[in-house]
């Protein structure tokens, strides 16, 4: 038997996490999975856009670095914004600044610097979110 729809507890909030560094995907994954947030990590940003476009369920916000390849965090960007238009995009890097941005078609709703605490990217994940 199932329980009564308003005792159902939503599915957690999903994020896709892309980064080709290891060790930043585990920060990120400290700093976010404690706050109840489901996330999918990707080493290879042309692996998480195959995953992006085969979800069933979107995700709300893409995490992303700019520097890697085969695809950069902007290109990447701009593909997942097209297929999904409500996704928001969050951008760390340590090779550039927000204004490599600019130039671009997609808009990002978020830019931190690397390297960043754990708690900075918390608080920014919570206010895009939920602001």
């Amino acid at each position: 038997m199932n329980p009564p729809r308003s005792a159902r507890k939503a599915p957690a909030t999903l994020i896709y996490v892309v980064d080709d560094e290891q060790l930043l995907l585990d920060l990120a994954d400290v700093a976010l999975r404690g706050q109840g947030y489901q996330l999918k990590k990707f080493n290879d940003p042309a692996d998480a856009f195959a995953a992006f476009t085969s979800e069933p369920r979107k995700p709300s916000l893409l995490l992303t670095d700019y520097a890697m390849a085969p695809l950069n965090g902007l290109e990447l960007s701009e593909r997942c914004k097209a297929a999904h238009p409500d996704l928001k995009i969050l951008m760390v890097s340590g090779t550039v600044t927000e204004e490599i941005a600019r130039g671009s078609s997609v808009r990002l709703d978020g830019f931190i610097a690397k390297p960043y605490q754990p708690s900075t990217l918390a608080d920014t994940v919570r206010a895009l979110l939920y602001a």
